[in-house]
């Protein structure tokens, strides 16, 4: 984590991880998905299957067989475990996680659009390959899919899976509403900030770590504890991925230098150190002012990307987001506690909360 006690919580994390192959999980995750997830984007009519699968990194821009990163799979090692905790097998949440993941790759397609971000997972995105219109209209497959992945199990359970599905999708495209509508104010609050990644990033997490237990039959309660875990883990997840939008080595993150800061966007860092006061804060206040009105904004130097940075530092903000990053993992962590589990998977869900917010891309 690149921010002040890194060193502590990577510590921390490798302590937990001795008993707990994190990469295994994550790797049982995406084994597990991926078969049925691939067969979920083959039923999509050309050019749509060809663009969803160059987007999960199963083919180059050619057509021709690749093995691109497909993303951590944080969120199917989540689904799978879910049913664990509610004492059914990995794989009963196997249509949880892919249903999970399908949304999630919704939402990448349309910000990447939306944001004019060039590059994912150290490729060009679909948009900038095959067009926005394909980046639109495959994002909305997989959100249909999503659906009826779940939906043709047929089930009572698939039922209540599909509307915990639903809210979560519709409280993640509020977030990304809010992100958008924050990029062309001078100031947001710390609230609305937490509010507004509570939405984008929370909500589908906390599905995650639900799904897999509610289609193993878990009753309302556990579910709802279990999201209260995934929400508070997918704000230390985000407030994670704010420092590295800022601080993160392209080389890792695979995005520009810089990349929040060059769409100005109103992140944990920026708004901790526009409201922490003092001189640095009331400088950085004035060069974002200055930017939103700015006609070269696009034609910014890299000192000039390095001094915004160095101020967001100064002000406190980059100390404040670590902070608030190791609070909402605690509070994660603390949730669990109201689920009765089994102890290797109570184990495995704190592993991957260490994972969340030690990752460095």
């Amino acid at each position: 984590m690149p921010s002040a006690g890194a060193a502590e919580d990577t510590a921390h994390s490798a302590a937990n991880a001795e008993n707990t192959d994190i990469l295994a999980l994550l790797e049982r995750g995406r084994n597990l998905s991926t078969p049925v997830l691939r067969a979920a984007v083959d039923r999509l009519a050309p050019p749509m299957d060809t663009v969803a699968a160059y987007h999960f990194g199963w083919i180059d821009e050619k057509g021709r067989p690749a093995d691109g990163d497909g993303g951590k799979a944080v969120r199917p090692a989540l689904a799978l475990l879910s049913a664990e905790a509610a004492g059914a097998a990995p794989e009963v949440g196997v249509p949880g996680a892919v249903a999970v993941e399908l949304v999630h790759n919704f939402s990448l397609l349309h910000d990447d659009l939306m944001d004019g971000d060039e590059q994912r997972r150290h490729r060009d995105t679909v948009w900038k390959v095959h067009g926005p219109a394909q980046a639109i209209l495959v994002g909305d497959a997989l959100f249909a899919l999503a659906n009826e992945v779940l939906l043709e199990l047929g089930t009572v359970d698939a039922g209540r899976a599909t509307r915990r599905l639903t809210t979560a999708s519709r409280k993640l495209i509020d977030g990304q509403a809010q992100d958008i509508s924050y990029e062309h104010r001078e100031r947001v609050t710390v609230e609305e900030c937490l509010e507004m990644e509570g939405n984008k990033t929370g909500a589908l997490l906390a599905c995650a770590v639900s799904i897999g237990a509610v289609l193993g039959g878990a009753d309302d309660r556990t579910a709802d504890t279990l999201e209260a875990y995934g929400y508070h883990l997918g704000l230390a997840f985000q407030a994670v991925d704010d420092l590295l939008g800022i601080w993160g080595d392209p080389v890792s993150t695979g995005k520009q230098t810089w990349s929040d800061l060059r769409q100005r966007k109103k992140s944990l860092p920026v708004v901790a150190a526009l409201a922490a006061g003092g001189p640095a804060s009331e400088r950085l206040g004035e060069l974002l002012a200055a930017d939103a009105k700015s006609s070269d904004f696009d034609s910014f130097s890299e000192e000039e990307f390095a001094t915004r940075a160095a101020l967001i530092e100064k002000a406190g903000g980059r100390e404040w987001t670590s902070q608030e990053a190791r609070r909402q993992h605690a509070v994660a962590i603390e949730a669990l506690s109201g689920v009765d589990m089994p102890e290797r998977v109570r184990a495995q869900l704190v592993a991957l909360a260490d994972f969340v917010v030690v990752r460095k891309r």
